[in-house]
């Protein structure tokens, strides 16, 4: 018991990034049908960060335009989100699901749009 009352941070932020690793992975399997499904494919880093390496199809607005961009996503198909680690992904996919858009899927780094 003195373990979990030590370490239960440690456990708690290995358990997220255990999560957020096993929800990327499944995005990546579910990611061909997604994109027969005509998914937009959202890129929500920096304009600097996707001009020095993209995945071919990704659209980028970055997370703090998205608010103000929703206009250029389509709502009648699904939307993969993606950025560097996976949390402005996550925080990109609550703001759209938010606005109504589903379904919306948190693929975690943008390199996986490539798997």
């Amino acid at each position: 018991m003195d373990f979990l009352n030590n370490y239960w941070p440690l456990l708690a932020l290995a358990l997220w990034f255990g999560y957020k690793w096993w929800n990327a992975r499944r995005v990546v399997a579910l990611l061909p049908a997604l994109k027969q499904q005509g998914a937009t494919l959202l890129d929500v880093r920096s304009a600097a960060e996707f001009a020095r390496a993209s995945a071919p199809g990704t659209v980028n607005i970055p997370l703090q335009e998205l608010a103000a961009r929703l206009v250029e996503i389509p709502r009648n198909a699904p939307v993969v989100v993606g950025c560097a680690s996976g949390t402005r992904s996550g925080m990109a996919k609550m703001l759209l699901k938010k606005k109504g858009f589903a379904p919306v899927h948190n693929i975690g780094g943008w390199s996986n749009f490539m798997k």
